[in-house]
């Protein structure tokens, strides 16, 4: 019978919190079922994580959740977690798209799902820029939100215009890229990108992004990236959380 000299080498993180998931089944494009919400929490476990900030889209169009529907299913699995005797902390905050919707909800005063000291996780259409963008992201600062941009290195018009990152960044607004990226999951040039922000010490926050198994495979390779080596010697604020 084969069998090989070499152990495999567990794969760890020194990431404690992810802050960007879609794990709560039935309510987004992300898992299908508490099984399968389960089965990724155990391994993201098993990675060192010890909190879990799930985060649901909220789309008008397509995902029109609600505060009320995201922390019911994010009830429903903490009781399971507590059946399963998982030591883990999860909670719920959402990801917004910056759309016809979501600048009602801000004119509206309606309750935002943040995370942290009033974070606040917003994504674009992944083609072309929002004509709204710069008035939603003033609009939260002013609300008293600090607007986190999600995978920026995965927007086709940030990867043709690097300067309009700059802007982002002299305006204050947070960036949080998806490890995935480092791994080539996404494409060579959201890779890229991702490098380029890590190198700039640009990026506030690292996420899974983790829809599905795949999302996760890539999330697990992306540790052997030295890219992410990198990342240890940046200040996250994923550990403060």
């Amino acid at each position: 019978m084969a069998f090989s000299l070499f152990k495999k080498k567990k794969i760890t993180s020194f990431l404690t919190t992810d802050v960007h998931s879609h794990l709560l089944p039935g309510i987004d494009d992300g898992v299908k079922s508490f099984d399968e919400s389960i089965s990724i929490i155990q391994e993201l476990q098993a990675l060192g994580l010890k909190k879990i900030i799930t985060t649901p889209h909220i789309i008008a169009d397509y995902y029109p959740n609600t505060p009320e529907i995201i922390r019911g299913k994010l009830q429903e699995l903490r009781q399971i977690l507590t059946d399963e005797n998982m030591d883990i902390q999860v909670e719920a905050a959402a990801e917004y798209q910056i759309d016809e919707g979501f600048m009602a909800m801000l004119e509206s005063g309606q309750e935002l799902l943040t995370f942290g000291e009033g974070f606040v996780l917003v994504e674009t259409p992944f083609l072309n820029k929002p004509l709204f963008i710069d008035e939603a992201l003033f609009k939260l600062k002013s609300l008293g939100y600090h607007p986190v941009l999600a995978h920026p290195e995965r927007y086709i018009y940030l990867q043709e215009d690097y300067a309009e990152i700059k802007t982002l960044i002299d305006s204050n607004i947070h960036l949080q890229i998806s490890l995935g990226s480092l791994a080539g999951y996404y494409s060579h040039k959201a890779r890229k990108l991702a490098q380029y922000l890590i190198d700039h010490q640009w990026i506030s926050f690292i996420g899974s992004d983790i829809h599905h198994s795949r999302h996760l495979e890539a999330y697990k390779k992306a540790h052997s990236s030295k890219y992410f080596e990198k990342c240890r010697q940046l200040f996250l604020y994923n550990n403060t959380l």
